[in-house]
């Protein structure tokens, strides 16, 4: 039978669990000696202090889980005391303990951050649930620092390490940087980078980057990005002057390798968990500064995006929508249909998709996360269970994973149906908006029923919430806050108006623009203040602006177009042509948007892949659709999309803060959903109807 001081084994610590670490603190000797002995008894690791202050050496020593104070005692009250540790080691948790006569003083100890307080002499079973209580929420407090618990003893748990803290990973992650700067850089990417606009006439090749469209006939890849990321080599001229030269094709490749490098390296992090998610974000950039793949100046640039910016707006509105009750209220309409988990699955899915085809799938995953987070809470905590981690998973991913599908639906579901529209119309094909939905909306309510389906099987026999009506939850929290307020009429027309300038001007605000907007309208109306944008999830909007910038990196050094072109050339001839080519360019893009955005996925293929089709013989079209739809397939990571960074922002425990939904959880159900995602691409659209659509 596991001890009451014993806690479930750390993760990836293969060492047996210790016994709960207890600081005593109490001048009176015989009542610490007592209590000790009950507490050493059960089962408690107990160290007892009679001094305050070599009690807070102790705390800074020795790191204890729960601390047992005495209020009242010479040299340093209890609240001192309690300061101190607060500021030592802000996770441990601190009971304190009070004589009967200031019992009405408990309140200055919930403004000092004491976890609970007791009545001295305390009944010994109340003490120890609250000492197991305690430690329990030490481990929620470090979970919402990112403080890496680490108890492993022998050399294999420390390599393999726990959540935010894994050594082993570290040192693989240190090999793949040194080989990225070591190993000679592969043949054909030292001539791609050193190929001259225009001098491979039928393929173009360079002109899979956007910015490469700037490139001046003769130029190449090392020339441009010398010029255009500032990274020319100073040297000594004939009559000893300074001059700039660009840098050679076997500088840039060595770039390009470090950025391949990198790339790697971040994934590796985020998918393990290697160390907190906004540490391996700044480690992108570090990589970046040190190797100069940018200038200082171009690395900040290349992390400060407009999708970025998106990302900060949208998280600090819905931060503004929630305070107000707001999204309560949108809840009751969206999910007003869902009275069961079958029901939400299979008519809110689809819903939700095809919404997402044509309005902001980020917003809508902004507004309804968090109510799914109420509706989460108020059904375990009916339910009398704890914590139903399969539940909130089931949530979180099947709203994220499903508004992602709805890229395909139209040319409005995002910038990157845009960057392709732009592609096809350098070639004389661009589809009408009715033209795209026609060949893109059928696929769209289909994979959403395919998600659905797959959510379903996966997790109906690991709910502990075996019943759950969403709708009722939804509409008793909304009723509880009452009629409309004016912060919510306000907050509705702020949100209204943004979603407006999202779909209208977008060209000239971008997605981050209207986003600011509102922020400041919410804080001109007094709704949103600073210290509400201040705590949105700014490790995620470090994660989204280092995706930005390693795609920024790829695509400048000829890396990203070096991974393309290695794919094309990998292709047997039966992918090279006709439905193969299509699947193949759906393959390679529903790989490598799952680590770039999904707007510079399709800007960096769809012109290496357009063109091929029309070599082949292959409508453009179909190429260019397939390419476009499967930048939606972005599943696996959290970088992937806005969408799987907002959700795993919002994805916390509303009373404890304990993040609920894993980076792990997005890749092992990503990988399941993306696979199902092209299976459903090919069989259902590109062999399917539009077989029977024809091009």
């Amino acid at each position: 039978m596991t001890s009451p001081a014993e806690m479930p084994p750390e993760d990836g610590c293969l060492d047996p669990p210790r016994a709960t670490k207890v600081l005593l603190i109490d001048d009176e000797e015989r009542f610490r000696f007592s209590l000790r002995q009950r507490l050493s008894l059960r089962g408690f690791e107990v160290v007892d202090v009679g001094d305050p202050e070599d009690a807070i050496r102790v705390v800074r020593q020795q790191r204890p889980d729960v601390v047992v104070l005495d209020r009242k005692m010479p040299k340093l009250s209890g609240e001192e005391v309690l300061k101190e540790i607060k500021r030592i080691s802000p996770e441990v948790q601190v009971i304190m303990l009070t004589g009967h006569a200031s019992m009405e003083s408990a309140a200055a100890t919930g403004r000092l951050d004491a976890f609970a307080y007791l009545e001295k002499p305390c009944d010994t079973e109340a003490l120890i649930a609250t000492i197991r209580a305690a430690h329990r929420e030490k481990h929620f407090a470090m979970a919402r620092r990112e403080i890496p618990r680490v108890e492993g003893r022998s050399t294999w748990g420390w390599l393999k390490g726990t959540h935010n803290y894994r050594p082993g990973v570290m040192l693989i992650g240190v090999a793949i940087m040194a080989a990225a700067a070591l190993v000679p850089a592969p043949a054909n990417m030292l001539t791609l980078v050193g190929l001259a606009k225009g001098s491979d006439p039928g393929k173009d090749r360079i002109a899979g980057y956007a910015d490469y469209r700037k490139m001046e006939p003769g130029q190449t890849i090392a020339q441009f990005y010398s010029k255009t990321a500032k990274v020319s080599v100073k040297e000594r001229g004939p009559a000893g002057k300074t001059i700039k030269r660009p840098l050679t094709p076997e500088e840039t490749a060595f770039k390009a390798k470090v950025m391949v490098g990198t790339l790697l390296v971040a994934a590796l992090f985020w998918a393990t968990g290697a160390m907190p998610i906004g540490i391996t974000a700044l480690l992108a950039g570090v990589l970046m500064f040190v190797f100069g793949v940018f200038p200082p100046d171009g690395v900040a640039k290349a992390y400060a995006k407009d999708a970025v910016i998106f990302i900060l707006g949208v998280l600090a509105l819905s931060s503004g929508i929630s305070k107000t009750g707001l999204d309560r209220r949108i809840g009751l309409l969206l999910l007003g249909t869902s009275k069961s988990i079958p029901r939400f699955l299979f008519l809110f899915c689809p819903l939700l998709a095809v919404t997402a085809g044509f309005l902001s799938e980020h917003a809508l995953v902004a507004f309804i996360a968090p109510i799914l987070m109420v509706v989460y809470k108020t059904a375990v905590r009916e339910a009398g269970v704890e914590q139903d981690r399969a539940l909130a998973t089931m949530f979180i991913l099947s709203l994220c994973m499903v508004a992602n599908q709805g890229g395909p639906g139209s040319p409005a579901a995002g910038g990157r149906n845009a960057v392709m529209i732009s592609i096809l119309s350098d070639y004389g094909m661009a589809p009408s908006f009715a033209e795209w939905v026609k060949y893109g909306l059928p696929f769209v309510p289909v994979m959403a029923l395919t998600i659905a389906f797959y959510f379903y099987l996966r997790f109906r026999g690991q709910l502990k919430v075996k019943s759950l009506d969403v709708a009722r939850i939804v509409r008793k929290e909304s009723e509880r806050i009452g009629k409309m307020t004016r912060e919510e009429h306000v907050c509705a027309l702020v949100l209204a108006a943004v979603i407006l300038m999202w779909i209208t001007l977008s060209d000239r605000l971008g997605m981050g623009g209207p986003a600011l907007i509102g922020i400041v309208a919410l804080a001109a109306f007094k709704i949103l203040t600073w210290p509400d944008v201040n705590k949105i999830s700014w490790d995620v909007v470090a994660l989204y602006a280092s995706a930005t910038a390693m795609g920024a990196g790829l695509a400048a050094t000829g890396a990203a177009i070096w991974i393309a072109d290695s794919f094309v050339a990998w292709l047997p001839d039966f992918l090279s042509r006709g439905n193969g080519l299509a699947v193949a360019c759906s393959l390679f893009t529903g790989f490598l948007t799952n680590f770039m955005s999904d707007g510079a996925t399709v800007s960096a293929l769809g012109p290496v892949v357009v063109p091929m089709a029309t070599i082949s013989g292959t409508h453009p079209w179909k190429v260019g659709f397939s390419t476009a739809f499967a930048s939606s397939f972005a599943n696996c990571f959290v970088i992937g999309t806005p969408n799987n960074a907002i959700a795993y922002s919002l994805a916390k425990d509303l009373d404890t803060g304990e993040q609920l939904v894993s980076l792990s959880d997005f890749a092992k159900h990503g990988v399941v959903v993306t696979l199902l995602a092209w299976l459903v691409l090919w069989f259902w659209t590109i062999y399917g109807y539009w077989a029977w659509i024809g091009f």
